[in-house]
């Protein structure tokens, strides 16, 4: 069992606290607590302490905040000047950290239109393995700062160093938006609509397939006049329904908070093509599990309630029990090449599955 975790308030605290253990790694408000389980010999770090936005340029479209700042205060502030986060991140409201999602390398179902995580991080400040604070990328949009290191943190799974600051780029948020239903009888029949919508000229702002509702719901977002015509132009081709603002509203809730999945079985991250999608979708119905397919057919979740020990594809447990990886994917060798230059001591968990 590890000792509870060290809280550092500053960034020369949490230099201190990298620099107190052999070996330590970091933690958020553990919204996805898989990926810091780790063994009795390794000290956690809270970055709960590191909370706040140090600055807003809404002109610019950019923010930076301290690593431990609840992603709703992010949402909230960015809101108040009609600005958001693209990437809709996961657990919002169940207080998922900037830091920890950064980490996880975990982007919501607006990643279809916009990208993801890897698409708005400009730069980061970190402690490394030997306890230097190393800032990189930077803090505008035009930024020449040399190899963009800083992506590679998306994902990392805090293997690489302990986020202190991070800054984003934002967009304004779309005037209106308008969620489509449109019914499908299994995973080839949505298949087929998520490769056809994808390549249609729509501009469509997300596109998933929900099995649990026989339905792929499409997303549109601009000006208020031009969504009803674009609407109506979509369901000509695809049977279905626009749903009310309230009915939409809670769609995309229960998704972005992961309300529709098991509470104690293993929740587990994957990337796929829509080619995929019909047999992953049969191999997690004979598991009894749940699935949520996003990103135009390139991303899903998975819920089960129980582990399993293949889904046939590489996947990532984020919570409940079982391996940190299923099918692990072999690591890359620039990704080898970054951890031994950020952490020659191996102050953190390896980055190996």
């Amino acid at each position: 069992m590890n000792a509870p975790p060290l809280r550092p308030t500053t960034l020369a605290e949490l230099s201190a606290a990298v620099c107190s253990a052999p070996r330590v790694l970091a933690i958020g408000a553990r919204t996805k607590p898989r990926l810091s389980t780790v063994g009795s010999d390794v000290t956690l770090i809270s970055t709960l302490g590191l909370s706040g936005i140090t600055e807003y340029q809404p002109d610019e479209f950019t923010f930076t905040a301290l690593a431990g700042t609840p992603l709703r205060d992010i949402a909230s502030t960015l809101g108040a000047r009609g600005q958001y986060l693209p990437f809709d991140p996961y657990l919002l409201e169940a207080g998922a950290t900037l830091g920890g999602t950064l980490a996880a390398g975990l982007s919501g179902p607006g990643r279809f239109r916009f990208g993801g995580l890897r698409d708005f991080i400009l730069g980061v400040r970190f402690v490394d393995g030997t306890g230097r604070l190393v800032r990189l990328g930077g803090k505008v949009v035009k930024n020449a700062a040399g190899f963009d290191v800083p992506k590679f943190f998306v994902g990392s799974l805090g293997r690489f160093g302990v986020f202190g600051e991070l800054t984003f780029k934002v967009f304004p948020r779309p005037a209106a938006t308008l969620t489509l239903r449109l019914p499908v009888t299994d995973a080839n029949a949505a298949t087929q609509i998520l490769t056809a919508a994808a390549g249609a000229r729509w501009e469509i702002d997300a596109l998933d397939y929900l099995p649990a509702a026989d339905a792929v719901a499409l997303r549109l977002a601009g000006p208020a006049s031009a969504l009803p015509l674009l609407a109506a132009e979509i369901l000509t081709r695809f049977p279905g329904e626009i749903l009310n603002d309230a009915a939409a509203d809670a769609l995309w809730t229960e998704l972005r908070e992961l309300h529709w999945t098991f509470a104690n079985g293993p929740l587990l991250k994957l990337a796929l093509t829509p080619v995929q999608l019909p047999a992953l979708a049969a191999t997690v119905r004979t598991h009894k599990g749940r699935l949520h397919v996003t990103a135009g057919g390139n991303a899903a979740l998975v819920s089960l309630p129980t582990p399993i020990a293949s889904l046939g594809l590489a996947a990532l447990t984020l919570r409940g029990p079982g391996p940190l990886w299923l099918d692990p994917p072999a690591t890359p060798a620039i990704a080898a090449a970054v951890k031994t230059a950020l952490d020659p001591q191996n102050r953190f968990p390896s980055i190996a599955p």
